[in-house]
C-alpha cells in the first residue's frame, strides 16, 4: 500500500507543473485585544508572504469580523469553482480552538465550524495535493477529520486536550523570513521545512521562559492514521515536496516567464529526488543509485541555466 501511494503522489508530482496555488489563511475568533492583535499580524504578514509568490498565488485572508462560517464557506467555495486537479491548495487556520473529547470546533466570528465541516468543503477542491496548518489551541483533536489521501495535515498540538493558547502561528510565519529554514539550500522552503522549524523555535520559546510546553506539535500526510512529530516511514514525503516559499534567485525565476518552464522542471526534479528517498528501502540497490545518480545531474544541469 506505502509503495502504490508513493507512486501515486510521485505521478501528482510529475503532472504539476505548479499552475497555481490557492491560500486560503483565517485569523479567527481573538476574544482579548491581545490575541485579536497577534492573529490579524500572523495572518496578514502571511499573506504578503504567499503573495509575493506571483501572479500564480491566489490568496484570500480572512481577518476581524469577515472571519465568519459564511465567509469562510464563500473563500471555499471560489477556490472549489477555480481550483483544477494540477493546482496546489493551501488553508491556514490561526486563532482558537476547542475539543470537547469528540469534535474539535474552530472558534470563528458567530458559529463556529467542526473538523468534519472544514474537510468535507475541502473535499470538493479539486487539487490532488492539499494542506492544512491548523494552529490553534486543541488542533490536534481536528487531525483525523481532515486528513485524506492526497491532503498533508498540520497541528500545533498533538491532541485536543492541549488546550492553552499557541505560538505555532508566529514560528510557522518566521519560518518564510528566515533564511535558515531552507535546510537543504534550495532556495526555497517546503511545508516540512516550515514545520521543523516552527517546531524547534516552539521548543526554544518555553525553555527561554523556564515553562512546561503546552504544545507539541504534529502532522500527518500519508491520509490515514496517527500524526506524528517526525518525518520517516512515509511521514513527510508529501510535506518535503510541497513547496510553499522562493527565495532569493528562485523567487525571481517564479516571476520571469523565460525561466518559469526551468523552474518547474527544478522543482519537479527535486520532488524525485526526495519520492526516491523514500523508496530507497524498497527498490533495488543499484537501481535507486542509478535513478537518483540521473536525478542529480539533471538537477545541476537546470540549476546551470536557471542560475545564467
Amino acid at each position: 500500500m506505502r509503495r502504490a501511494l508513493l507512486a501515486a503522489l510521485l505521478c501528482a508530482a510529475a503532472a504539476s507543473a505548479r499552475a497555481a496555488t490557492y491560500y486560503v489563511i483565517v485569523a479567527g475568533l481573538g476574544g482579548e485585544p491581545d490575541y485579536v492583535q497577534r492573529f490579524t499580524a500572523d495572518a496578514n504578514e502571511l499573506s504578503r508572504i504567499y503573495k509575493a509568490e506571483g501572479p500564480a498565488a491566489h490568496v484570500t485572508t480572512l481577518t476581524g469580523a469577515q472571519a465568519t462560517a459564511a465567509q469562510l464557506r464563500e473563500a471555499l467555495g471560489e477556490v472549489t469553482r477555480e481550483a483544477k486537479a494540477d493546482d496546489d491548495f493551501v488553508m491556514v487556520l490561526i486563532g482558537h480552538g476547542s475539543y470537547d473529547g469528540f469534535e474539535y470546533k474552530f472558534n470563528l466570528v458567530g458559529p463556529d465550524m467542526t473538523a468534519g465541516e472544514i474537510a468535507q468543503l475541502c473535499d470538493h477542491i479539486a487539487s490532488r495535493r492539499q494542506l492544512i496548518v491548523d494552529t490553534t489551541s486543541a488542533s490536534g483533536g481536528a487531525v483525523q477529520a481532515l486528513e485524506r489521501p492526497g491532503r498533508a495535515v498540520i497541528a500545533a498540538t498533538k491532541s485536543g486536550t492541549e488546550k492553552n493558547a499557541t505560538v505555532f502561528a508566529r514560528f510557522w510565519v518566521e519560518a518564510f523570513q528566515d533564511p535558515s529554514a531552507d535546510t537543504d539550500k534550495s532556495g526555497s522552503v517546503s511545508a516540512l521545512e516550515a514545520f521543523t522549524y516552527a517546531t524547534r523555535k516552539t521548543a526554544a520559546f518555553y525553555d527561554s521562559q523556564k515553562r512546561l510546553a503546552t504544545e507539541h506539535a504534529v502532522f500527518s500526510d500519508t491520509g490515514s492514521g496517527d500524526p506524528v512529530r517526525e518525518a520517516g516511514s512515509g511521514e513527510g514525503l508529501l510535506l518535503s515536496t510541497f513547496t510553499l516559499l522562493r527565495t532569493g534567485a528562485s523567487q525571481e525565476a517564479i516571476n520571469d516567464p523565460a525561466k518559469r518552464a526551468l523552474l518547474a522542471q527544478k522543482d519537479d526534479l527535486e520532488e524525485k529526488i526526495d519520492m526516491l528517498k523514500y523508496q530507497k528501502a524498497a527498490m533495488d540497490p543499484a537501481d535507486y543509485k542509478q535513478q537518483l545518480t540521473s536525478a542529480l545531474v539533471s538537477l545541476a544541469k537546470v540549476q546551470g541555466e536557471l542560475d545564467k
